[in-house]
């Protein structure tokens, strides 16, 4: 009996999660000349999205479990300066002395956590993982123009999310224990960044992107409810009387933000649902019942 010949194999373009972009990019700290790892559009499939923002994404039977995160920050192989592309390419001249200096001290933080890693190759969760840690480090020596300090928020959000995920994968190597640290980590850099907003010291209303994750841009009232929802989960619980007015003055800041409260009607977006289950959440452990945020 004759037998069909075998289906050609599958394009190993078609295969690929990721391609290696032609021009090639300079980093502006050590001078290495490297070319970008890009993810192919179509390579995922969007899920839920969680109570942060956290897009997920629905592993594709021809390409498995894909996440954009991972690829979203430009990392030099050599120096392993990280950060944004805007910010990556426009680093001014005179910042990067610093950070060339500091170069063997990140490498060898990010070692520490993370253990071998090498920014040459194609991308793993780990890696991935490790570029948001390094992003951390670098803008924390950037001045007020690059809105250093909600970049590391966002960062250090990011690293939570994918420590949880390798947490997932990989038990007991202590990636919860990473991923709570973030948290906690990013939970004081959002509210540092709405107080520095405020001040005008670093306005985020000039911050093209605020994420916090690549699918969709929430702007400023993305970070303003992010920032109730961080406070909510992992701010300190030892002094019960500080816990209560920082939790009261979140809940404050959602309701003249989104219009909510006894006396106002819901302001109208993709946040309204979220929101107003955080608020709820506030006022149940704050003890509250009646809102008169919006007389």
């Amino acid at each position: 009996m004759l037998r069909s010949p075998p289906k050609p194999a599958k394009d190993d373009k078609e295969k690929k999660v990721t391609f290696i972009a032609k021009e090639p990019i300079d980093c502006p700290v050590c001078g290495t000349s490297f070319k970008r790892e890009e993810l192919f559009s179509g390579r995922v499939n969007a899920g839920d999205l969680t109570d942060e923002l956290h897009r997920t994404y629905i592993p594709m039977q021809a390409f498995g479990a894909v996440r954009p995160l991972v690829y979203d920050l430009t990392v030099c192989p050599s120096c392993w300066y990280a950060a944004y592309r805007p910010d990556f390419a426009g680093l001014h001249g005179r910042y990067a002395e610093p950070l060339k200096l500091a170069a063997d001290s990140r490498i060898q933080g990010a070692q520490r956590i993370f253990g071998s890693l090498d920014f040459n190759e194609p991308r793993g969760l780990v890696e991935g993982t490790a570029s948001y840690y390094l992003a951390m480090l670098c803008y924390d020596g950037l001045p007020k123009d690059y809105a250093p300090v909600i970049k590391q928020g966002i960062s250090s959000l990011r690293a939570a999310w994918l420590c949880s995920e390798l947490e997932a994968e990989r038990p007991g190597e202590n990636y919860a224990l990473a991923a709570e640290a973030f948290y906690r980590k990013a939970r004081f850099l959002y509210r540092l960044a709405v107080e520095l907003d405020q001040l005008g010291k670093q306005p985020l209303t000039e911050v093209k992107w605020l994420g916090p994750d690549t699918d969709k841009n929430y702007g400023y009232e993305g970070v303003l409810y992010l920032s109730a929802v961080l406070e909510l989960e992992y701010g300190p619980t030892g002094d019960p009387a500080k816990r209560t007015e920082t939790l009261d003055a979140s809940k404050r800041i959602l309701a003249k933000m989104f219009g909510l409260g006894r006396k106002s009607r819901s302001k109208p977006g993709p946040l309204v649902d979220k929101v107003r289950d955080v608020y709820d959440r506030l006022k149940a452990e704050l003890n509250q019942d009646d809102d008169e945020d919006d007389e």
